[in-house]
C-alpha cells in the first residue's frame, strides 16, 4: 500500500500455563472484568509486586544511626535547657 506504514512493537514474552482452582480463576476473571484489564496482565502485575519487587536501598534503608535531630524529634527545639 502506498503511503501506509505499519509498525508493530511486541514485548518479548514467553507463553506459560498456570493451573488455578476454578473458584480462583472465576474470581480473577471478575476482577479483570471490573478493572477492564486482561487476566494475563493482572497475573504479571501480581508476580512483579509479590516476587520481583526490588530490595529497598538508599540512605533510608542503610541508615543505622541515631534519629535525634530529625523531623521525628522536632518538638525538642522548644524544650528548655
Amino acid at each position: 500500500m502506498t503511503g501506509v506504514s505499519s509498525t508493530v512493537t511486541m514485548t518479548p514474552m514467553v507463553k506459560t500455563q498456570v493451573y488455578l482452582p476454578k473458584a480462583e480463576l472465576n474470581a480473577l476473571h471478575r476482577v479483570a472484568k471490573a478493572k477492564k484489564r486482561p487476566v494475563a496482565e493482572l497475573v504479571r502485575e501480581a508476580i512483579r509486586e509479590k516476587y520481583l519487587r526490588a530490595e529497598l536501598s538508599g540512605p533510608v534503608a542503610i541508615w543505622d544511626g541515631p534519629i535525634a535531630g530529625s523531623s521525628s524529634d522536632h518538638d525538642s527545639a522548644f524544650d528548655e535547657p
